[in-house]
């Protein structure tokens, strides 16, 4: 994916744009060395920069002065009161480009502008029932040109966008109560192309619980934790896995599609139910409505006050239940850091549901395996459309390009 281009009437550089010639690929790759090292590290000295990445002072010298005139890198203040000369910072310049997350769920839609330091400009989020092809496509376009066009004079550094769904909208349709047509016409879309011929920037494409875990890994617990499963309570639950700092797809895909996990044997002809049954809030959604109670409450603060909060402890105990099996099963499968658990609600009942996990697990024999760490992610309800943005970013940026590479597989 190569970066967007300047527009001929504005003299903006493009970014990171090739120089020379048969060394364009390897300067481009040091750029980008030199941007992570200071995205991963912050404002860093020349000195530091070339420690960090083992190039020579000389061409850190060559390659921060082209990120300088290329508008991606700025110079801090002079820092004093050491031996030698005074040295100068270099951080990321936080307009030096843009990236725009566009999640599309079952139950909302999220747009996120997002800096060159991975900060949030702009937001703007649509709560709906269940999203009307005819109607939502054309809300979708007009966010994003939105956005775009509130970018003024630097809309010619947004590099991409970044577009997080369901493989499969229409999928577990009888759970929402959506006619096979529905179900159907979602199933059929190609989506990424419909929002690719919505705009002249590149789109790349993530399932929604695969950019999630993007984001928590680039933006949360992965900085710290190289290997973990990673579990996103939705309306559908849904996951991700992280090996060695990488996001990992497996052969078709299924690395982290938890939803699918069976609960119990299969006995006769009856299926055993799945984790989506259990852990997902469209089960509080139905809990809630069945007492004629708002369901888009289980979603924000409103879930853990009266009237509601009767219908999410019974909730949060069946997914506790549901979640601590999983927690196991995983453990038994995989030798990883840590189990990171997130969702689309609030805050507090996110530490609810974890405390009600840890509990279920002291249950379960843990001879023969680690016990297993659970912990709260960190990124939120925003993780999947931030994901999305992130791929972008990654993709014009990163030295490393094997980290999303099989995100949308």
């Amino acid at each position: 994916m190569t970066p967007a281009k300047a527009h001929a009437t504005t003299p903006t550089p493009v970014l990171l744009r090739p120089r020379g010639s048969n060394h364009v690929g390897m300067r481009q790759f040091n750029e980008r060395v030199v941007l992570q090292a200071i995205r991963l590290n912050g404002s860093l000295p020349k000195a530091d920069i070339a420690r960090l990445t083992g190039l020579t002072a000389q061409t850190i010298g060559l390659i921060t002065t082209r990120l300088e005139d290329d508008n991606l890198i700025l110079k801090q203040s002079r820092v004093r009161g050491r031996i030698g000369q005074p040295s100068i910072p270099l951080a990321l310049n936080p307009d030096g480009a843009f990236s725009m997350g566009v999640k599309i769920g079952r139950r909302s839609a999220d747009w996120l502008l997002v800096d060159f330091t991975g900060q949030v400009r702009r937001r703007h989020r649509l709560d709906y029932a269940f999203p009307d092809i005819a109607t939502l496509l054309p809300t979708v376009a007009e966010h994003m040109q939105s956005m775009h066009a509130s970018l003024g004079p630097l809309k010619d550094r947004l590099v991409g966008i970044g577009l997080a769904a369901p493989f499969q909208m229409g999928g577990w349709h009888r759970m929402l109560g959506l006619s096979e047509a529905q179900s159907e016409a979602w199933n059929q879309i190609d989506l990424p192309a419909q929002v690719q011929a919505m705009t002249e920037v590149p789109v790349s494409f993530a399932k929604d619980t695969s950019a999630a875990c993007v984001a928590e890994l680039v933006a949360g617990r992965g900085r710290d934790l190289k290997n973990f499963l990673y579990l996103f309570v939705d309306t559908f639950v849904g996951g991700g896995l992280v090996i060695n700092s990488h996001l990992h797809g497996g052969v078709h895909g299924n690395s982290g599609a938890v939803a699918s996990l069976p609960l119990r044997l299969a006995s006769g002809s009856k299926a055993p139910d799945q984790l989506i049954s259990h852990a997902s809030l469209w089960e509080l959604e139905h809990r809630l409505s069945t007492h004629h109670l708002d369901p888009h409450a289980a979603y924000d603060e409103r879930a853990l006050t009266p009237p509601y909060e009767v219908e999410t402890r019974g909730w949060t105990l069946r997914a506790a239940n549901a979640l601590a099996l999983t927690v196991v099963s995983g453990t038994a499968f995989l030798d990883i850091d840590a189990v990171v658990i997130d969702g689309s609600f609030s805050r507090e009942l996110l530490s609810q549901l974890i405390a009600a996990t840890q509990a279920c697990l002291q249950a379960y024999n843990w001879e023969g395996l680690w016990n297993a760490n659970v912990i709260a992610g960190e990124v939120g309800p925003d993780a999947r459309a931030l994901g999305g943005a992130l791929l972008p970013l990654h993709a014009n940026f990163a030295p490393d390009r094997e980290l999303f590479l099989k995100v949308g597989a």
